[in-house]
C-alpha cells in the first residue's frame, strides 16, 4: 500500500489537488480513494488525501468509507453462512446481519472495520462502524519543545500517523472555533518544532516517518466525554472530527501514564462536539515499544453525491489556495 501511494503521488496528485482544493473542495476536505486489495483477505485497500498530499492512515476516513461502501454497494459482502455462529439478534431481525466485518488495506497496515447495521425493509443504513486499528504507541514522552520564548511538554504518538500531543492549557490558547487561526500556526509551529529536535520514524516500517499534525487536549465539555481534542494536521488543516488515528494516539499517551483502564471505554470529544468511542482491544509490542491495539467507534453520514468536471480549458482546473 506504501508503494501504490507512492505511485499516486506521482501519477494522480494532479486529481487530489482539482478534488480537495477549491473551487470543489476546499482547505480543510479530505478524500479517500479505494484501491484493489493487497493482502489475500482483505475487501479492499483505501488511500487517503488531504490539503497537502497523501496520508498513511485515517480514522474517521474508515468510518466514512466503510459507511458509504456498505449503504451504496461498492464492496461486496459476503453473507453470513448458515449456522456460521450468526448473531442471535440477526434471528431477531428476520435474518439479516447486524453487524459485517470489512478488511482494509491501509499504507500504515491492515485495518479492520466492523460495521453496525439497522435494516429498514430493502434499505440497509450504517448505524455506527467500529474499526480495529493499527499497533498505537509512544514514541516519545514530555519533549520539552521551545514555543515562543518557553517550552512546552510534548508528547510523540503514533496511532496509524505520528503526532505531537499537547495540553491547550500549557499552550496557552483554548480549543473553540475562535481561536481556529492561532491554533492552525501554532499546531504546524510545533510539529516543526518536533521535527528539529527529533527523527520521528517507526521502528518497524521505516516507510511510516515525520509528524504528520498536532492534537489540543482539553477537559471535555460533554459530561460523557473525557478529552476533548482538535487536531491540526497536512498543512494546517483541521480536523473537524474527534480524529480516528489521533483519538488511538492519545490513548497510547493515557495508557503510558497508567490512565486507561481496559474494561472502560474512552470517549474523545471533537471542537464541534461530536464523539468517537476507543477502547483496547490488545497489547503488543512495536519493536521494544510496548502498545496497545485499539478500537475506535464512531458514525458517518452520507451529505451528496457529486459528478465533479474538470475542464482542460479552466485555468483554475488545478485548484487553488488563497
Amino acid at each position: 500500500m506504501l508503494e501504490k501511494r507512492a505511485w499516486a503521488m506521482k501519477r494522480l496528485d494532479h486529481l487530489r489537488k482539482a478534488l480537495i482544493l477549491e473551487p470543489r473542495g476546499h482547505t480543510d476536505m479530505y478524500g479517500a480513494l479505494l484501491t484493489e486489495p493487497i493482502s489475500r483477505d482483505a475487501h479492499a485497500g483505501v488511500l487517503f488525501m488531504h490539503n497537502e498530499g497523501w496520508s498513511t492512515m485515517c480514522g474517521h476516513g474508515i468510518i466514512a468509507v466503510t459507511t458509504m461502501a456498505i449503504e451504496r454497494g461498492l464492496i461486496w459482502l459476503a453473507p453470513p453462512e448458515p449456522g456460521g455462529g450468526s448473531n442471535p439478534r440477526d434471528h431477531a431481525n428476520g435474518g439479516k446481519p447486524t453487524s459485517v466485518q470489512v478488511r482494509y488495506d491501509t499504507p500504515a497496515g491492515p485495518v479492520q472495520a466492523r460495521a453496525h447495521l439497522a435494516h429498514h425493509g430493502d434499505l440497509v443504513r450504517v448505524e455506527s462502524v467500529a474499526f480495529r486499528n493499527v499497533a498505537s504507541f509512544v514514541f516519545e514522552p514530555s519533549l520539552m519543545v521551545p514555543i515562543g520564548g518557553r517550552k512546552i511538554p510534548v508528547d510523540i504518538a503514533f496511532g496509524g500517523a505520528f503526532y505531537a500531543i499537547v495540553d491547550a492549557e500549557a499552550a496557552g490558547v483554548p480549543i473553540d472555533g475562535a481561536h481556529l487561526p492561532e491554533l492552525r500556526k501554532l499546531g504546524m509551529t510545533i510539529a516543526r518544532e518536533v521535527e528539529k529536535l527529533r527523527r520521528v520514524v517507526h521502528p518497524v516500517d521505516s516507510g511510516l516517518e515525520g509528524i504528520y499534525g498536532t492534537i489540543f487536549t482539553a477537559p471535555a465539555q460533554s459530561h460523557e466525554a473525557h478529552l476533548r481534542n482538535v487536531t491540526v494536521f497536512a498543512d494546517a488543516e483541521v480536523d473537524r472530527s474527534p480524529c480516528g488515528t489521533g483519538t488511538a494516539a492519545v490513548m497510547a499517551v493515557l495508557n503510558d501514564m497508567g490512565l486507561l483502564l481496559d474494561d472502560v471505554p474512552f470517549v474523545h470529544e471533537s471542537i464541534v462536539g461530536t464523539t468517537f468511542k476507543g477502547r483496547v482491544v490488545d497489547r503488543v509490542e512495536v519493536g521494544e515499544k510496548p502498545a496497545i491495539v485499539p478500537e475506535i467507534e464512531g458514525s458517518a453520514w452520507i451529505t451528496g453525491e457529486h459528478a465533479f468536471l474538470i475542464d482542460g480549458d479552466d485555468p483554475l482546473k488545478a485548484g487553488f489556495r488563497l
